[in-house]
This record gives structure tokens, sequence and C-alpha cells, in this order.
């Protein structure tokens, strides 16, 4: 009788490279030293590279790049391929992984040691499942393209979409009491971006801030473009203290996200004003207290989250210019 432990010993080759290939998840091998050895097409799927993008690079370079919830790099000591090669005890961990077009995604990552006849450490592999809400993303991303709501350049909803979602909201608030959550996210000196790396980049800079967003909120929840460098997320049925915790991950995932360009890459922040929908509102009260609270964390010195109007400005926080 065959079993799960054996049933590999009986197929060629080909057979187990066709069967890892049509598996959903990624699967990535390294060497000792954090070369890539193997990637199946759903790691080509999941993250943007095909196999021959990442042919020989060790994994750490520019190739998925882990990212902790603390928007906290893994790829030096941290890295968990590296522990295993060390210890080799196997690990789970939810991290955000960099797409090739630079937004973060989440994934659920399984990293074990692979190891020779005598238990010899000789690699480690890597196992990696795309957290993101794609089982309706796409048909929501085709609905809202032909009932013409759908940003053309960063794919999340544009500004009638928001509006429509808005008072969507404000009106469960009235009928249900059940509370909202808004972000109104403005992309840190996009102007400075554009001169420094011309426009076109900077609209790869806005996509991959628009679906860094897009893809770490949870599937019912929206976000869109309000204006040029402005996007709004709405956080359905949520407290304060929990839409704090949602801002700063996305605030700080944002800050991790890279836009690859020749040689380099490029990095922005976004400054972030959160606040809850009020029974008294309307679309008009709510955008301006959200945007109110936006510039206040750039007065702060930007790359921040403000809920409220009373922090003291730092005396070392630049003037305010997007």
């Amino acid at each position: 009788m065959l079993t799960i432990a054996n049933i590999f010993e009986y197929l060629s080759p080909k057979i187990i490279n066709i069967i890892l290939d049509n598996t959903q998840e990624g699967i990535c091998a390294v060497n000792p030293d954090r070369e890539i050895l193997f990637w199946n097409k759903g790691a080509e799927k999941i993250s943007g590279y095909t196999w021959e993008e990442v042919r020989g690079k060790k994994c750490w370079d520019q190739v998925l790049v882990h990212v902790n919830s603390y928007g906290t790099k893994l790829c030096d000591d941290l890295c968990p391929a590296l522990k295993v090669l060390e210890d080799g005890q196997p690990r789970y961990l939810e991290v955000y992984i960099h797409h090739k077009e630079g937004f973060l995604l989440p994934s659920g990552t399984h990293f074990f040691p692979l190891t020779e006849e005598k238990g010899k450490i000789i690699g480690a592999a890597e196992i990696f499942t795309d957290l993101s809400p794609k089982v309706l993303m796409p048909q929501k991303t085709a609905e809202l393209r032909k009932m013409a709501l759908l940003d053309p350049l960063t794919e999340v909803g544009n500004r009638r979409y928001l509006e429509i979602q808005l008072l969507s909201r404000l009106e469960e608030l009235r009928k249900f009491k059940l509370s909202s959550g808004i972000l109104y996210v403005d992309v840190d000196k996009l102007q400075n971006i554009n001169e420094a790396f011309g426009i076109d980049n900077g609209d790869k800079v806005l996509r991959t801030i628009g679906q860094t967003l897009q893809n770490n909120v949870r599937f019912f929840d929206m976000v869109g473009r309000w204006k040029e460098d402005e996007f709004i997320v709405v956080i359905l049925n949520i407290t304060e203290s929990k839409l704090d915790m949602i801002a700063n991950k996305l605030r700080l995932l944002v800050g991790q996200a890279t836009v690859p360009i020749e040689e380099d890459t490029i990095n922005a922040s976004i400054s972030i004003g959160a606040t809850l929908t009020r029974k008294n509102d309307t679309i008009d009260t709510l955008i301006e207290r959200a945007q109110k609270l936006m510039k206040h964390a750039k007065w702060l010195g930007r790359n921040r989250v403000a809920f409220t109007l009373d922090l003291p400005r730092p005396k070392d926080a630049p003037s305010e210019s997007s």
C-alpha cells in the first residue's frame, strides 16, 4: 500500500514537477547559502516572479522579502529560512511578501528543512499561500470596471465608488447603529518623487500603495482613490482601538512596499487621518474631519496616524508640504 511518505519513490521527476506545479501554493527551495534552487508555478502566480527571474538569486535579494506585521524585514538575523537551516525545526509564520510590482501580500508560510538520508541539512523549503481576499477580488474588480467605478491606474475603487459606500455606511449607522471606520490616506511628498523619478514612476508608486492597501484589508472592507495622491479605506463594524491597529499596520506595510526601477527602488510613506462615523455625519463632515486629521498627521512629522488634534507638534517636525 502506498503512503504519502513513500509515494514519490514510484514517480518520475517529471511527474513530481507536474504535481508541484499544479498546486495553488507557492513552493521555493534554497541551499544553505539561501540560493533559490526550485520555484514552482504557484510561486510565479503569487509573486509575479518567473523561475527564470529568480534562478540562482538569494531568497533575500528582492525576491519575496518577508516583512512582519510591525513592518520589520525578516531577511537578516530574523530570517525564518536561516533559522530552519540552523536548528532543523519547522516553522509557520503569517508574514507579508513582496510582489514583483512592489506591493505587499499577506502570506501564510511554512518553512521546513531539507535533509539527506543521514539527516544532514542540505537546504530549506518554503510553502506559502496568498492570504489576501482573492476569492472575491477579481469578481469585484470586474464589476467595478463594468460600472465605471474603478480607478484605472491603481485598480481600486474610484471617488464615485467611495461616495456610494460612504453613503451606505452612514445609513447603516443611523438604522442599525453599526459604526464604520474611515482612513484618509495621503502619500507623503509625491511631488518630490515625481520630480526625482518621473511621473510614470510616481504613478507606479500610487498603484503599489493602492494594491498594498487593497490586499491587506478584509474582503468586505473597501479601498478607493479619492484624489490624485489620496486614498480612503472604509473599515466596517470596527472599534477605535482596532481601527488604530489596522491603520498603523497599513502604514507600516506601505512603508516597506517598493517600486523597482532599473538598479534602484522607490519607497514612499503615508500619513493617515482615522475616525469613526458619527450619528449626525454627512459625507462632507466625515471627509472633512478625516482630512483634517490626516493634515494633522503630516504636521506632526508625516508617516503616522492621527485620531485626535490635541497632540503637540514635535520640535524637529518638518514643515507641512504634501
